[in-house]
């Protein structure tokens, strides 16, 4: 894939030509990144376009890829001394006033672990992004630490990512790795890319894939077992660092990292659902995380810390929740904020939602949008999705929340209380999976959609007819999508609260009732539930949760659990309890 628009430069260094590219305007603050193997620069093409909005945006060939000249011998050519010179004279040459910031995927992750914890390095760089790719000190101490004091668990992740490193064996073998790169490998290898990692195919890997992966496995011959035997004691980062680990990753387990701290005292965390080669399959992710750290770094404030379980989990991710004005909408949105999540909290009452937006950027949203749509109507849905795509981008997570109460029997139930309870609690979620889940399947990136339905789903009730099939209905959809979409990477959660204390009872209609008897059912409902006092943000925890586990179905409080099991075990109990007229 070509760098539209990218300005290109020849950097001579220790007997190679590397091809530089270079976007945006050159007085902003730069950014380097530095690709992986078995790639090229053009692996960023995708997440260097929109840094270049906000940066001075560079990206240079790996001696001996793309088209970088080669070392001759290629033997102790890609030392990582060697490729320390490369970017030294790169950053000499694009931005030689100022350090630059520094982005590294896989192998070029782990030169830029030798690059930030070198001394002649110091000065040149500001932050360092590291992407799949550890440092071999690190690699080193955490093998030996593992050998010299076995435990288990210990023994465990050792085997563990012996078993992910099948590869790095494979490429110290002598010639092989080149002729099945030339060969059948090269030739398979996107198709590979594509069914392995959902990479679609296009012009990605480009025409230099075979030479690069040949002349690339002297980064592991030159470099892994000499520097895996002797480790540096010193290789301490001398700059913030931002580590996103790919929790999907086949080659590189995330407990690599567990002692991070240790070497990169300034480390932000962050994780992801996805596979190892993000800088393709969630470059908007890893673009906005960046943009986000460096410019936190440039602006001397510290680095984003979100807090929470969720911490690493939804940092900078796009949310969108409806019905956030209040209740557990409202708590969902906080607690996505307070993982460091962007939030846009949508809400037929626009002040509601302006109040949820700003308090989420209080509790540590980056960035918090106020939207007001009422999620029955179509055409309303339609213009939200336009704008948030437009303005936003595609969302990460969906979560369908808003709903009405409707109580009463059956022939006391109008059809104008039908349409309304369908309306909102069934078709304002199909319209939210239908509008903003049709882009996430489109980018091809993965994602989350969260459906909150009810106990009252599987049961049955004879004072909650329309409401209770309307939550029903949306657990049915919840299983049919989640069926349809997993083979696209994007998750599927229903939640099932129980007896919660929202402002859902003040609201709710009661059929068949006059005005003063609506009034009266209302204030003992509301008490009813004042009484359980079961908080919304337990119920908010258990929608972080159920989209970081990738649930199917979450049953949130005592009730809806009991329920749930009544009804795959015992479902002629729960229809004898459905009986009992319940007393309002």
């Amino acid at each position: 894939m070509t760098l539209e628009g990218a300005r290109e430069r020849r950097v001579r260094t220790g007997g190679v030509e590397l091809c530089v590219a270079e976007l945006g305007d050159p007085r902003r603050p730069t950014v380097v990144l530095v690709h992986g193997y078995p790639d090229s620069k053009e692996v960023w093409s995708e997440v260097a376009a929109p840094l270049a909005d906000r940066f001075h945006v560079v990206l240079y060939d790996v001696r001996g890829h793309g088209r970088s000249t080669a070392p001759k011998p290629l033997r102790g050519g890609f030392t990582l001394a060697k490729l320390t010179d490369d970017f030294l004279a790169v950053a000499d040459a694009v931005s030689p006033d100022r350090p630059v910031h520094l982005v590294g995927h896989d192998w070029g992750s782990v030169q830029g672990w030798e690059f930030v914890t070198t001394g002649r390095a110091q000065t040149r760089v500001a932050s360092f992004t590291s992407v799949s790719g550890p440092s071999l000190d690190h690699f080193g101490h955490w093998i030996d630490a593992r050998v010299k004091r076995p435990t288990p668990r210990r023994v465990a992740q050792l085997l563990g990512q012996g078993a992910k490193s099948w590869y790095v064996y494979a490429l110290h073998t002598p010639a092989l790795p080149e002729l099945a790169w030339r060969g059948p490998l090269g030739r398979h290898w996107p198709r590979i890319l594509e069914r392995t990692e959902r990479i679609p195919r296009g012009d990605y890997p480009t025409s230099s894939l075979r030479s690069d992966a040949a002349h690339g496995a002297w980064l592991y011959r030159d470099n892994v077992r000499a520097r895996l035997r002797r480790p540096r004691p010193d290789a301490h980062a001398h700059v913030p660092v931002q580590l996103i680990t790919p929790l999907e990753d086949a080659f590189l387990s995330e407990r690599l990292y567990d002692d991070l701290e240790r070497w990169a005292p300034r480390l932000t965390r962050r994780t992801l659902p996805a596979g190892h080669w993000v800088p393709r399959t969630r470059p908007d992710q890893l673009s906005a995380w960046i943009t986000e750290f460096v410019l936190s770094v440039e602006d001397g404030r510290p680095a984003p810390k979100a807090t929470g379980r969720h911490a690493d989990r939804f940092g900078g991710q796009l949310v969108l929740v409806t019905g956030a004005g209040s209740g557990i909408g409202r708590a969902t949105a906080f607690a996505f904020a307070q993982a460091g999540a962007r939030v846009v909290a949508v809400d037929r009452d626009s002040a509601a939602a302006a109040r949820t937006a700003g308090r989420s950027r209080q509790l540590g949203a980056p960035e918090a949008w106020a939207e007001t749509a009422d999620v029955s109507d179509e055409q309303a849905m339609e213009k939200l999705a336009e704008k948030v795509h437009r303005e936003y981008g595609v969302l990460d997570v969906l979560v369908n929340n808003a709903g009405i109460g409707l109580a009463g029997s059956f022939f006391a139930t109008t059809t104008d209380d039908w349409r309304r309870v369908l309306d909102v609690n069934l078709w304002g979620v199909i319209h939210g999976c239908r509008l903003f889940g049709a882009r996430m399947a489109e980018r091809g990136q993965g994602g989350h959609i969260v459906n909150v339905a009810s106990a009252a789903a599987y049961q049955p009730s004879r004072a909650l007819p329309a409401y209770s099939t309307s939550k029903a209905a949306v657990l049915m959809l919840s299983e049919c999508l989640r069926a349809e979409l997993a083979g696209q990477g994007i998750g599927v959660s229903a939640i099932c609260p129980g007896l919660v204390n929202t402002g859902i009872t003040a609201t709710a209609r009661f059929a068949g009732a006059d005005e003063a008897e609506e009034s009266r059912l209302r204030r003992r409902a509301t008490r009813l539930y004042g009484l359980r006092n079961y908080p919304p943000e337990k119920v908010a925890g258990a929608v972080l949760d159920a989209v970081a586990r990738n649930t199917a179905l979450a049953p949130v409080t005592v009730e809806a659990r009991g329920a749930r099991f009544l009804s795959r075990f015992l479902p002629g109990a729960l229809r004898r309890i459905a009986r009992v007229e319940p007393r309002l």
